[in-house]
């Protein structure tokens, strides 16, 4: 009990000997961690982000596509948010644009 309280005493004043560098050299390991995690997880999910948008702009009919749930077929429609595909003879679905995760090389949809 004895010791807790003189720790819990002098606690205060070592603080205010370190001053502004103290408390600076404190917060240098968070600002560490959130400058990696920028570089390490943000980053490049952000350029993924970038590279599908553009795939998704880029698509036209006649495209081969892979969707999200696995479905594999070939852009007949496009609307301004969703795409049509032909998945087999006569069998067309609507998905949004979205849902397109790689356009597929020619001829793979059959």
């Amino acid at each position: 009990m004895f010791i807790s309280s003189a720790f819990a005493q002098t606690a205060p004043a070592a603080a205010a000997e370190g001053g502004f560098m103290g408390s600076l050299t404190g917060m240098l390991p968070l600002v560490l961690m959130f400058v990696v995690l920028y570089f390490v997880m943000i980053r490049p999910q952000m350029k993924r982000q970038k590279e599908h948008r553009s795939m998704i702009d880029a698509l036209a009919k006649g495209d081969d596509v892979a969707t999200a749930g696995g479905i594999i077929g070939t852009v007949t429609r496009m609307a301004e948010q969703f795409i049509y595909i032909q998945i087999a003879s006569g069998v067309e679905i609507q998905i949004q644009r979205s849902a397109v995760t790689q356009v597929l090389p020619k001829g793979s949809a059959k």
